[in-house]
C-alpha cells in the first residue's frame, strides 16, 4: 500500500516540477543522499542561530525589504515546501510521508529553498501531520518570531496556505477539513472564496514596494 502511494504523491510532484521547468522545492521521490550541497535542517535550530540569521538576510536583500520581512518570506518559501508533501498525501487517501527533523536536510535553490530527508517515516491522517508541524515547524516559527520580531501568526498562516494551495490547484481535496483536524496553529488561519480562499493573515509581500499582493492576501477579501 505505500508503495502504492509514495509513487501517487511522487507522480503529483513529477508533474509540478514538470509544468514549473522543473524549480521544485521538494525532491519527487522525497528521499536524498545528502553530500556537501546539503545542509541538516536542525543546523538552523543550533543557538546563536547564525545560519538561520544568514537566510533570513539573504532573502530581506533578494526583496530588498526589511528583517522581519525576510524572515516571513523565507518562512512562506520553506514552509510551503515542507508542508506539501503531506498535504498532496492526505489528499490522495494515503499515508503521511513525515521528514524527521533530524534526518531532514535543506539547500537554497532556484525554488528558494528545496526540502528533503535522508530517510521518511509515515503516519497516519491529520494526527500525523500535526506531529510532524509541532516536531519540524514549530521550534523554527519561535525562533523565527523571535529572531526577527515578525508574529507566529503571521508564519503560520504561510503554513495554512501551504495546505490550501496545492489542494486548490494540484489535487482536489477539502484543505478546510484537513486544517480543522489539524488544529492549532493552522486552523482558522485560511478561508474558502468560492473556488479560491483568502488568508486570514499577511505573508508581507504586499509590504514590498512596486509589488501586486499576492492573490489570497487578506488585503483583497471583499469587506462586508
Amino acid at each position: 500500500m505505500v508503495a502504492t502511494e509514495v509513487r501517487d504523491v511522487t507522480g503529483v510532484l513529477e508533474r509540478v516540477a514538470a509544468e514549473r521547468g522543473g524549480v521544485i522545492g521538494v525532491p519527487p521521490g522525497l528521499v536524498v543522499t545528502p553530500d556537501a550541497t546539503w545542509t541538516p535542517a536542525s543546523e538552523l535550530l543550533r543557538p546563536p542561530y547564525t545560519l538561520l540569521g544568514e537566510l533570513v538576510e539573504q532573502t530581506a536583500a533578494r526583496w530588498n525589504a526589511p528583517r522581519h520581512v525576510g524572515a516571513a518570506l523565507f518562512w512562506k518559501t520553506y514552509g510551503y515546501w515542507h508542508t506539501l508533501p503531506m498535504a498532496l498525501a492526505w489528499a490522495l487517501g494515503g499515508p503521511i510521508p513525515v521528514m524527521p527533523l533530524a534526518e531532514t536536510y535543506f539547500k537554497v535553490s532556484e525554488a528558494g529553498v528545496t526540502i528533503g530527508a535522508s530517510r521518511v517515516r509515515w503516519g497516519s491522517g491529520p494526527e500525523a501531520i500535526r506531529e510532524a508541524l509541532e516536531e519540524s515547524q514549530a521550534p523554527l516559527v519561535r525562533v523565527l518570531s523571535g529572531m526577527a520580531k515578525v508574529g507566529e501568526r503571521t508564519l503560520w498562516g504561510s503554513t495554512a496556505e501551504a495546505f490550501a494551495h496545492p489542494l486548490t490547484l494540484m489535487v482536489p481535496g477539502d484543505y478546510m477539513a484537513l486544517l480543522r483536524a489539524v488544529g492549532r496553529p493552522v486552523d482558522g488561519l485560511v478561508e474558502p472564496a468560492g473556488d479560491a480562499y483568502f488568508r486570514r493573515t499577511c505573508c508581507l509581500w504586499v509590504t514590498l514596494p512596486d509589488v501586486e499582493p499576492c492573490g489570497s492576501c487578506c488585503v483583497l477579501k471583499p469587506r462586508p
